[in-house]
């Protein structure tokens, strides 16, 4: 059978179970037992490995909404799949086609970039492009027509729970799409216009008085706008077109022209023309609440993963985040996890985000950047060291660290992969590919929630960020795409004997297999000022140790290394593990060049 078949029958298998949704919203024919749900609920966060996709560019399933029922015309439907900016066809069908290919890497966690409906086709500055990721939102209550609709998102958590698996959303509440003009500057960005210059300005009284000393951000009935920093005003035909209808009115943006992304700007500008929401009004505040406080209640998903944390005001998350742990709890999810982007790479600055805004994890862009660096040789192992070090400034220390998700790249700062050849460029194959399997290798047995970014499962590298780094996983009509030669060489689509896919399923396996891998206290052992070794312990209550050891050196090392008192005989999890010993509390170990070890204490 033809690929195209294949795939028209695997979609009527999935419209056929939505089909069978009840009209009380009852579950599909492929719901999950109550066991299965019951034990999936009860995982707690650092139990998971995530894989974080697009659906745009992972599969698609239903070629049929490729144009999202828009006009085909490029810049109407955002459809062209030969431009790394639009839309390429992947859609929640899709995903569901290929649940058994991600739970086959050892993936328990699906994180999907956003899937609201979005703006199709934007213009800001010289750049036009399509919201094929999802991050332009109109209707924040509905699928996008280019990803299917409420049944087959429906379809997509029953068959994701069926099989064990969660599912996360990418969820926004900085920004919505690029909808509000300003009068000044119609047809081009607006320079931020600060509170000191344009300050907000009071309803009553002396007319005209300025509230920026005064305005507690809370009691915004005396607030008016007869004097904006910019004049707002709504497109003709785009007056009612965000949902819910309070997200029409301008009153809830501060309309304050581009973000610098220093300072004020930071939380008041928008975001690259993204109308930037009045996050301080409680209307806002309220309104983001029930919806997607409506997302649990109506889906039942297992997470929401944050965009643009740090581009809204503590208070705002101080009510809207314990109001979604509430919200998940009432659903009986009790492990919902909740992490916020943070983009920066100072613990100290994420960190933050736990202490003073209420989150109870960030993205860690921190881990990102050492374990990078440290898997492409380019800085000293101790880099690591430093910055689990650093675990203690986070809310709870390292009970806060332990549900932190780790990662090594993703659609916006670009893959491992592109970091390894960036850092390595006359390296063969054979040494990227090691590289890569020790920056995930580092990822999978560390402390923290492993996330893996589609794609560099099958080798996919790019040539940089955003667009570069968001390749379609069926054989692409992007020429960049296309004309790419993945490290590990060019497999069949969805390849499970890709070398990159068999090593990270394998480090999965072994991951699952060993609670102290997933819940153990960690300890640093070993590291240095230069690529070399770096080992860890992960340990448990009952005296459970498993030693992970990596070289990220080019030569075989051998070192001696502590360990806890007790027996001396360690069972190989994962390479060569005959270790010798010359003190009670340590033991001497050979790792090779671009290798890692995994060794269990044997009782």
């Amino acid at each position: 059978m033809s690929e195209r078949g294949r795939r028209r029958n695997v979609w009527r298998s999935v419209a056929a179970a939505a089909a069978l949704l009840s009209t009380a919203g009852g579950p599909a024919v492929a719901a999950p037992t109550p066991a299965v749900l019951e034990a999936l609920r009860q995982r707690p966060p650092q139990d998971e490995v995530i894989y974080f996709l697009l659906p745009d560019r992972f599969a698609n399933g239903d070629p049929a909404n490729d144009h999202g029922g828009y006009a085909p015309q490029r810049l109407v439907s955002g459809f062209d799949p030969t431009d790394a900016d639009f839309y390429h066809g992947g859609d929640l069908a899709g995903v569901i086609q290929r649940l058994d290919y991600i739970q086959g890497l050892g993936a328990t966690a699906v994180w999907l970039a956003p899937i609201f409906k979005n703006k199709p086709v934007q213009t800001h500055g010289d750049y036009t492009g399509a919201a094929h990721h999802g991050y332009w939102i109109t209707d924040f209550t509905a699928v996008d027509p280019h990803f299917g609709d409420e049944a087959t998102m429906r379809a997509l958590v029953d068959a994701a729970h069926a099989r064990g698996m969660k599912v996360y959303l990418d969820i926004v509440a900085n920004h919505t799409a690029d909808v509000i003009r300003y009068r000044e500057c119609p047809d081009r960005p607006c320079a931020y216009r600060s509170r000191a210059d344009y300050p907000y300005v009071r309803k009553g009284g002396i007319d005209g008085a300025p509230i920026n000393d005064g305005f507690d951000g809370r009691d915004f009935s005396r607030l008016t706008r007869p004097d904006y920093a910019y004049t707002p005003y709504v497109p003709a035909g785009e007056e009612t077109v965000k949902v819910p209808a309070w997200l029409n009115d301008p009153i809830r943006y501060h309309n304050r022209g581009e973000s610098t992304f220093s300072g004020e700007s930071s939380l008041d500008g928008d975001f690259a023309g993204l109308d930037d929401l009045m996050t301080e009004d409680p209307v806002v505040i309220q309104g983001m609440i029930e919806i997607f406080g409506g997302w649990i209640d109506k889906y039942g998903v297992d997470g929401f993963r944050i965009d643009t944390a740090r581009h809204v005001n503590p208070e705002f998350w101080q009510a809207f985040i314990p109001a979604m742990l509430e919200r998940a709890q009432a659903k009986g999810i009790p492990n919902f996890h909740i992490f916020g982007e943070v983009y920066d790479p100072d613990p100290a600055v994420t960190a933050r985000f736990t202490r003073t805004d209420a989150y109870p994890a960030v993205l860690d862009f921190p881990f990102q950047k050492q374990a990078a660096d440290v898997a492409a040789g380019k800085i000293g192992t101790g880099a690591l060291a430093r910055l689990f070090d650093a675990d203690a400034v986070y809310d709870k220390g390292a009970d806060t660290a332990a549900i932190l998700p780790t990662f090594l790249g993703n659609h916006d700062m670009g893959r491992i992969g592109f970091f390894v050849k960036q850092a390595n460029p006359d390296a063969d194959d054979a040494e990227l590919l090691a590289r890569i399997k020790l920056a995930h290798a580092l990822m999978m047995f560390s402390r923290g929630v492993p996330t893996l970014y589609y794609g560099d499962e099958q080798g996919f590298a790019g040539a940089g960020g955003y667009g570069n780094a968001r390749q379609d996983m069926w054989p692409s009509r992007t020429p960049a795409y296309a004309d790419e030669t993945p490290v590990g060489g060019r497999q069949p689509a969805y390849s499970t004997q890709a070398p990159l896919y068999r090593a990270i399923a394998e480090m999965a396996r072994i991951r699952a297999a060993e609670p102290a891998l997933r819940r153990g206290r960690q300890v640093v052992r070993a590291y240095g000022d230069k690529p070399g070794l770096f080992a860890l312990s992960r340990l448990m209550d009952d005296g459970a140790e498993v030693l992970v050891l990596f070289n990220s050196a080019a030569a075989p090392l051998t070192a001696q290394v502590e360990v806890e008192p007790g027996s001396l005989r360690w069972q190989a999890l994962r390479g060569d593990c005959a270790v010798g010993s010359s003190a009670p509390a340590s033991v001497r170990v050979s790792v090779p060049p671009l290798d890692y070890l995994v060794c269990k204490r044997v009782p």
